[in-house]
């Protein structure tokens, strides 16, 4: 079985973690949560999402459907 990886990106001066699944080409849209951003192909399939301004978030977790 092929081997998943994760790839995560943290910009401390953007203020935005970035997790992606896959590295294809997509484009980002907004979700339920106002942090929340998904990426996803011409297919709708999710590929990562963002988390904007994580600095605020340090009282409760982040939850999310993707």
């Amino acid at each position: 079985m092929a081997e998943k990886k994760l790839k995560i990106w943290y910009d401390k001066e953007g203020d935005f973690l970035e997790m992606m699944f896959e590295r294809r080409p997509g484009v980002f849209r907004e979700t339920a949560n106002p942090h929340v951003m998904e990426k996803v192909d011409e297919k709708g399939n999710v590929l990562g999402f963002s988390i904007m301004r994580v600095s605020a978030l340090r009282d409760a977790p982040v939850e999310v459907a993707l």
